[in-house]
């Protein structure tokens, strides 16, 4: 479990297009300061407010698996509270399939080969998708917790979440911009009708909100052809 979530955080860090920022909702994820996470590392609390607002330039690989070493450790010595809430080899009941891309693909790419439709005219399609993960969005309200809520993202946030079973689409961008973990790209599944609360927060998150109207087995047929 524990070198699972190593992997998983460590590489969301290094794929990230700002890396401080990414490290700073890891940690706040974590619960952990500023404070108390230079005190593991033996740095002053000046660099890690440096990396995570950007003042340092990247850190390197070696850099990062210090840092989430050092996350992982004081969450060790908390009881390991949340490495035992991440279930990432499990499959909850709301996921209905899952994958992680063995390369990136554009995100107009994936729009085009779900028949989708962009809703955010203002964000543009240009940035990598790692994978998707689709939803059963009235299992995921019922059933995931803050917690839970991250066994959607996989291995990398830079992904697609599907949502199906969505009538005006408010309750999943609302979980969305409450969460510090944002994905690539979200998808409605023949929604009835899409809020426009909704396409604002996805606009005001930098978030494709794209809608497709093909069928779920041919929808999911698609997906897990894509390499």
């Amino acid at each position: 479990m524990r070198e699972q979530l190593r992997e998983k955080i460590a590489g969301e860090i290094t794929l990230s297009a700002d890396a401080g920022r990414t490290i700073r909702k890891w940690r706040e994820e974590f619960g952990i300061s500023q404070q108390e996470l230079a005190r593991q590392l033996g740095v002053s609390p000046s660099v890690i407010s440096d990396y995570e607002s950007g003042r340092r330039k990247s850190p390197g690989i070696v850099i990062i698996r210090r840092i989430v070493d050092g996350l992982l450790d004081l969450d060790d010595a908390n009881g390991g509270r949340v490495q035992s809430r991440y279930s990432l080899g499990e499959k909850s009941d709301c996921i209905i399939s899952i994958k992680e891309f063995a390369k990136s693909m554009q995100a107009s790419d994936f729009v085009e080969a779900i028949s989708g439709t962009n809703l955010t005219r203002q964000v543009p399609l240009q940035r990598d998708i790692h994978g998707y993960t689709i939803i059963d969005s009235m299992k995921a309200i019922t059933s995931l917790g803050s917690m839970d809520y991250l066994k959607i993202y996989g291995w990398s946030s830079e992904r697609a979440l599907i949502f199906t079973g969505v009538r005006f689409g408010r309750s999943p961008m609302i979980a969305i911009r409450a969460h510090p973990l944002k994905p690539a790209m979200v998808v409605y599944h023949k929604p009835e009708h899409v809020d426009d609360l909704a396409v604002r927060l996805a606009t005001l998150e930098g978030l494709p909100l794209v809608r497709t109207d093909i069928s779920l087995p041919i929808l999911v047929e698609r997906l897990e052809r894509m390499e």
